[in-house]
């Protein structure tokens, strides 16, 4: 089978986590263990978070008031190498006699999307409201209150155009396992002259990681991350674990928008589109997950069908 492997932020750093790339690294032997298993009998593309990574860089880049800080799409290209390459060197480790390589990937996207008009994803540091107000005067930022403090906030828009498809697609059918599209990729618009610009927005890995496994007309997709699955009246008394369930039941339910609610979103559309199924949950049940044995299994099919684990 082809199985494209999105791995959430927990791959890299845990909650509580410092920031440093040691911990990053013991994590990723993690991860790295989960996919070279699943490697061993199929194709695989893997594809990853990069929340926090950029909001490191973004707060070293205000350390250093001698340059502009960067924009997000070079951050995004700068975190995609920095995981990549993580990532490469522990599957090698694993994976001795097969090719490993991280491509870096520029997603489009609509300009006319609704996104631009209603930025909603927090990036970088938090500041005190008199710091963020001038800075969103200096620089045209949008800002939004979180917590006690305020923060940058940029657009979300949607993920259209793989523009690295065709490599990806070479690279794949010559048997690499491929590193690829990391944070949802780097968010680019393509002017109708055909020329190619970064744009400040962070596109969401999920929906990226079902387009890319949608293109590739992959069999699964697994959306690995710190919880065993999706549930059912998640937070209440009666909670309880989805293992099986079809698209179709899954879109009638309510799911948070910061954190389930995208990964729901990309399974439903994969296998909408493909037939194919996908797999949610936890990284370290990756093999049991795609054998349908743990997390919560998402296949194509009518309303009400769905399989609840026991209370």
């Amino acid at each position: 089978m082809r199985v494209v492997i999105a791995l959430g932020g927990n791959a890299l750093l845990k909650r509580g986590q410092p920031l440093e790339a040691e911990v990053q690294r013991q994590n990723i032997q993690t991860a790295a263990a989960v996919i070279a298993e699943i490697a061993e009998n199929h194709t695989v593309v893997v594809t990853h978070g990069n929340g926090p990574q950029v909001g490191l860089l973004a707060l070293q880049a205000e350390a250093y008031k001698g340059v502009n800080p960067y924009p997000l799409d070079v951050l995004d290209a700068q975190t995609e190498g920095m995981i990549g390459y993580l990532l490469e060197q522990e599957l090698r480790n694993h994976l001795k006699d097969r090719q490993v390589v991280t491509l870096l990937t520029q997603i489009a996207v609509d300009p006319h999307d609704s996104a631009f008009s209603q930025p909603t994803k927090p990036i970088g540091p938090v500041y005190l409201k008199t710091e963020a107000q001038q800075l969103a005067a200096q620089r045209g930022w949008a800002i939004c209150a979180d917590g006690d403090g305020y923060r940058r906030v940029v657009p979300s828009p949607e993920p259209k155009q793989i523009l690295e498809l065709a490599t990806i697609r070479l690279l794949v059918e010559v048997g690499a396992l491929v590193v690829c599209a990391g944070g949802g990729g780097i968010p680019v618009m393509i002017t109708p002259g055909g020329a190619i610009g970064g744009i400040e927005a962070v596109i969401d890995k999920d929906l990226a990681a079902a387009l890319l496994a949608i293109n590739l007309k992959a069999d699964a997709l697994l959306l690995l991350t710190d919880v065993e699955g999706v549930y059912h009246h998640w937070g209440t008394p009666e909670a309880q674990l989805l293992r099986e369930v079809t698209s179709t039941a899954l879109r009638q339910e309510h799911f948070a928008a910061g954190s389930m609610g995208p990964k729901v979103e990309a399974a439903c559309r994969f296998v909408e589109a493909t037939g194919g199924y996908a797999g949610i949950g936890k990284l370290e049940d990756g093999a049991e997950i795609l054998n349908g044995q743990r997390g919560t299994r998402v296949q194509i099919g009518g309303y009400g069908a769905r399989n609840y684990d026991s209370p």
